[in-house]
């Protein structure tokens, strides 16, 4: 399962694409589909503080319930509020309009501490 490129990933199974100073968080392919159909997202306030690989909130499905981490730290400034009505959109299209909250990057430099797309897909063929 190839993940896209220019994003970084986290060994939680989340998502990072920078953009400037702003990062989009989402979960990946892999988590969406091991947790199967997603029924709620518990997403992290406008306006807190996150750091990074924090317990942030949660998603629940059908099967389970996950903790949701940060893979970056800094302030959350949007959420998308499009999953309230419709979290099920996390497994239809978890690195598009599935993504869950964007973060203003404190240090961007906790980028090295993620994982390239190749290291990723490693870690997920090692179960």
């Amino acid at each position: 399962m190839a993940q896209p490129a220019g994003l970084l990933y986290s060994k939680e199974h989340e998502w990072a694409k920078l953009d400037g100073e702003v990062a989009t968080i989402g979960i990946t392919e892999y988590a969406q589909h091991s947790l199967g159909d997603i029924v709620y997202v518990e997403l992290p306030r406008i306006g807190s503080d996150v750091k990074q690989f924090a317990n942030v909130g949660v998603v629940e499905s059908v099967k389970a319930v996950s903790d949701l981490f940060t893979p970056l730290g800094g302030e959350v400034v949007e959420v998308n509020a499009g999953l309230e009505g419709d979290p099920a959109m996390v497994n239809r299209d978890p690195f598009g309009d599935g993504w869950l909250f964007k973060v203003r990057v404190s240090d961007v430099g906790e980028r090295e501490s993620l994982l390239s797309p190749e290291r990723y897909d490693e870690i997920v063929a090692e179960g």
